[in-house]
């Protein structure tokens, strides 16, 4: 009885030993089942960059000299055009030193008129000292009148010359003092105009800083200004993704305060420098028709396409292995059976995954998302379309 249960358990053992054996030699030799990368149409190579809402032209304006702030006709918010007076200090001391200036100015004019009508006075005298030289000459010469008298009246001729002269120099020093009083009345109004503050370009208020009544510093700013027309997106982009970024190509911004769809956008400029730190690259793009609102410093996402393939083969990156950014080795089908397989790449999607470069190899299929056990030779069959 006992030899009989020992055979029936030996029995029962090799057959669940056996039946187990066969299940994991068909566990480890079926076919796998995989999926493969078929071709797609228009696929958009695009990059991605966070960056915010900048603007490239953006100024703080103040006044160039300091006094007193007492007029102020803007605020956060206004669109000023350029020209308007947007802010005024009070000129009570230079109006002062302009009411100077113009006096001296007409000093002046009366100096350099005095000098003028003393050429004419020295012109008269001289021409009355020449003639009455020229007759003493004549008389001497017939015995009429003294050698002396005749000298007397040369001495006197060559003073009238030299009182001319001096008179033709008073008036170039006269004219010479008109233009610079005539200048420094220019550069004190000049002063004037300057303590009012005009807006530069057409422009939106983003901040005030001073209120009325503030003794104002030269240089200080008064009004942070930026002009609408100038607001643009900064990116910031990996570097690795931005070798084939180029100025003009679309580009679409998220903003976080909008959601939906998206700006419409183009690259403006690309940064020559890179973030020595982030490894990132600075990218301006320029929406096509902007939103009525912007805000400087809002956070804003950035798709830009940098090429539309007509037609690719594309295979994520986590099937790739051992991959350099151009070449990797993925799981390829060919006679219906699994093999490993180093193949180049050229693009990489949104998404993460990459388009082979040019054509595929005849005569096989590459396996976008090898399973587990799959190894070199193993059959394998395919259902499915890429992911």
């Amino acid at each position: 009885m006992r030899l009989k249960s020992l055979i029936y358990l030996v029995t029962s053992l090799a057959v669940i030993v056996g039946g187990a054996g066969a299940a994991i030699y068909i566990r480890d030799n079926r076919p796998l089942t995989v999926a493969i990368a078929r071709p797609e149409k228009d696929v958009a190579i695009q990059v991605f960059g966070l960056g915010t809402v900048e603007a490239r032209i953006l100024s703080n304006v103040g006044f160039e000299v300091g006094a007193k702030l007492v007029e102020l006709n803007a605020d956060h918010g206004d669109a000023v055009k350029r020209g308007m007076v947007l802010a005024r200090l009070d000129s009570a001391e230079q109006d002062a030193r302009v009411t100077r200036a113009e006096a001296g100015v007409h000093a002046s004019e009366a100096a350099l008129a005095r000098s003028e009508t003393m050429v004419v006075r020295q012109a008269a005298v001289l021409a009355q000292k020449d003639e009455v030289n020229r007759r003493q000459q004549e008389l001497v010469k017939k015995n009429v009148v003294s050698v002396e008298k005749a000298e007397e009246a040369a001495k006197e001729l060559k003073v009238a010359e030299a009182d001319h002269a001096l008179a033709l120099a008073d008036v170039t020093v006269a004219r010479a003092a008109l233009e610079t009083a005539e200048a420094d009345l220019l550069r004190e109004r000049v002063l004037v105009d300057k303590h009012q503050l005009k807006a530069p370009f057409d422009a939106v208020v983003v901040r005030r800083h001073l209120e009325t009544g503030t003794a104002v510093k030269a240089g200080e700013p008064v009004f942070t200004l930026v002009d609408p027309a100038s607001v643009w997106a900064l990116a910031y982009v990996e570097e690795s993704q931005s070798g084939r970024i180029a100025e003009g190509q679309p580009a679409v911004v998220h903003l976080r305060s909008r959601p939906g769809p998206g700006t419409a956008a183009r690259v403006v400029r690309i940064g020559i420098e890179s973030d020595r730190v982030s490894e990132e690259r600075r990218v301006w793009v320029k929406c096509e028709q902007c939103p009525p609102a912007f805000h400087l410093g809002e956070q804003a996402e950035v798709i830009i396409t940098t090429a539309v393939l007509p037609q690719a083969l594309l295979v994520p990156e986590n099937a790739i292995t051992g991959f350099d950014g151009y070449r990797g080795q993925v799981w390829v089908i060919e006679n219906e059976a699994a093999h490993p397989m180093t193949l180049a790449f050229s693009h990489r999607t949104l998404d993460g995954r990459w388009a082979l470069d040019g054509e595929k190899p005849a005569g096989i299929d590459i396996i976008v998302s090898p399973p587990p056990g799959l190894r070199d030779g193993r059959k394998v069959s395919i259902s499915g379309a890429a992911p």
